[in-house]
């Protein structure tokens, strides 16, 4: 499969929760944590459970930098 998104993060489901249309999907990238927030079919048909290996996919027209100066 090919796709246009660069920024790819590897990373391990760490908890999904289920509401009636949406799912709340959290995965350990790293040291840090990536929520998404995807449909509840998408998730089911993902078999998305705790433990899975995943990659997020991050395609956003704005991304901001911190440091500990400030934002960028």
């Amino acid at each position: 499969m090919k796709l246009s998104t660069r920024n790819r993060l590897p990373g391990t489901v760490t908890e999904v929760v289920k509401g009636e249309a949406a799912a709340k999907v959290t995965l350990q990238v790293g040291d840090n944590h990536v929520v998404a927030l995807i449909t509840r079919e998408s998730a089911d048909e993902l078999g998305l459970e705790p433990g899975k290996q995943v990659t997020a996919l991050v395609k956003a027209t704005d991304v901001m930098v911190m440091t500990d100066e400030g934002v960028a």
